[in-house]
């Protein structure tokens, strides 16, 4: 009991810190773990977790045992985000030097031609990309690509960023429930059995309807900026002149002579990333390396760039390493799995009868407080036991506890959210609160699509 209630305080006190303000993200996701942590070590409540992680008898794990374990749940936790973050480290680096050098000058000049500064065009444009590109499964991928394109046009036209990092995290959520995708991968390899295409077949019509919800959301922003900036009706000399009037400082950096290099170069590590040819990191390293060799000579350049660059990849990356300290201590200390029960052992038998139901409002949060990992390898198994005696079949129950999706990418434990809010300058709680509207929607639909195909009979 005390542990469930030092989880549940952790989570409530993190989230309740950030949604307003009273601490930077970074600090509030080390801090409030490690002090929880450790009130939790001093009750005496992580002997069993202490004894599996120093290998020794339960009866043997002191006070003080528990205490110094933490330092080893941390850096388990580190290791398992070292990859996310080495890979956002020359990801980031990697695009800041292709935009350093212009590679997406001619892709941003197009837009604003094609949108001759009409904002609708731009939001619309905006949900249609950030759609296509999620199809590759990644969200980082989907935030590199839809930022670079989309961040330059949104600030020569004035637009709020805010909508531009709406629109992607709303596409990319409902994108993100494809097979191949994390949170459906999971459920898969979980549920023994379970038909992947009957899966898919389930869940296209709400993600089709969601995401038409999104794009016609898309398209009424687009008119309230619209009556906000008006359109410029811009001539191409008009174009021409806008961008020739934003030149500054930073144009010394361009390299518009290298311009076809730079775009074989961006264009084959988009391929090999969607391919799975090689490893992200080992893409993103080794094109950072080229586009620093090529483009800067000198030894004096390369090192202007790279400090000069320093500061987004900092930004983003020390938010993973939180991440990591947080996951290390919430799920080796057992808090993850208290959580998870007390969601599952509120729910009264005589409801038995509305499990299904249950479980896609169990989703929402399990979805949001915890990781894909935790949720799904943790707290699933649990649901399709129970709901065998309730008579909800697995697939149900697993078709179930995908539609709370709708709101987890905005849970801090989502790593790349980081850079999308990096990228586009905006806080976390603001932007969250943007989004709740749209992903409350979105979850909406999902549940009113799976009850009227009878995926999730409401009673049974």
């Amino acid at each position: 009991m005390l542990l469930t209630i030092i989880a549940w305080s952790t989570v409530i006190l993190f989230m309740a810190l950030i949604l307003t303000k009273k601490m930077h993200p970074f600090t509030a996701i080390v801090l409030i773990p490690v002090l929880m942590a450790v009130v939790g070590a001093l009750l005496g409540l992580y002997q069993a977790p202490a004894a599996k992680t120093l290998d020794i008898p339960v009866g043997d794990v002191t006070i003080w045992d528990q205490v110094t374990v933490l330092g080893t749940w941390v850096k388990q936790g580190l290791t398992k985000t070292s990859g996310t973050a080495f890979l956002l480290f020359f990801a980031i680096m990697f695009f800041s030097l292709m935009l350093n050098v212009g590679v997406f000058d001619p892709l941003t000049k197009k837009v604003v031609q094609l949108s001759k500064g009409d904002p609708l065009k731009v939001l619309v444009g905006t949900s249609i990309l950030s759609t296509v590109v999620s199809m590759s499964g990644d969200g980082t991928t989907t935030t590199l690509i839809c930022c670079t394109a989309f961040i330059p046009v949104y600030k020569r036209l004035n637009l709020k960023m805010m909508h531009l990092a709406v629109l992607l995290i709303l596409q990319n959520t409902i994108l993100n429930l494809l097979p191949w995708s994390g949170p459906t991968a999971r459920v898969i390899a979980v549920i023994d059995g379970i038909d992947v295409q009957a899966l898919l077949n389930a869940l296209l019509p709400g993600m089709i309807l969601a995401s038409l919800f999104v794009t016609v959301g898309a398209y009424f922003l687009g008119l309230s900026e619209r009556r906000r900036l008006g359109v410029q009706h811009l001539s191409d000399a008009d174009i021409e002149e806008i961008f020739a009037s934003t030149a500054g400082p930073d144009d010394a950096l361009k390299r518009p002579h290298l311009a076809p290099i730079n775009a074989v170069l961006t264009i084959a590590s988009l391929v090999l990333l969607i391919a799975g040819i090689f490893d992200p990191v080992f893409i993103f390293l080794v094109g950072t390396v080229l586009a620093l060799v090529i483009n800067y000579k000198t030894l004096q350049e390369q090192k202007e760039r790279i400090y000069a660059n320093s500061g987004e990849v900092l930004a983003t990356v020390i938010m993973v390493i939180g991440a990591g300290v947080f996951m290390g201590l919430f799920t080796n200390s057992g808090m993850s799995d208290a959580l998870a029960s007390s969601m599952v052992n509120v729910i009264p038998p005589q409801l038995g009868g509305f499990w299904g139901l249950i479980v896609v409002l169990i989703s929402a949060p399990g979805g949001f407080f915890l990781s894909n990992d935790a949720f799904f390898y943790g707290v699933l198994p649990v649901l399709v036991e129970a709901g065998k005696v309730y008579g909800f079949t697995p697939f149900e129950v697993g078709f179930a506890s995908l539609l709370g999706q709708a709101f987890h990418m905005l849970s801090p434990l989502t790593a790349f959210i980081y850079l999308l809010l990096s990228m586009t300058g905006l806080d976390m709680g603001e932007w969250q609160r943007a989004c709740f509207k749209w992903c409350l929607g979105i979850f909406f639909i999902f549940i009113a699509t799976a009850v009227v195909m009878g995926v999730v009979p409401l009673y049974r």
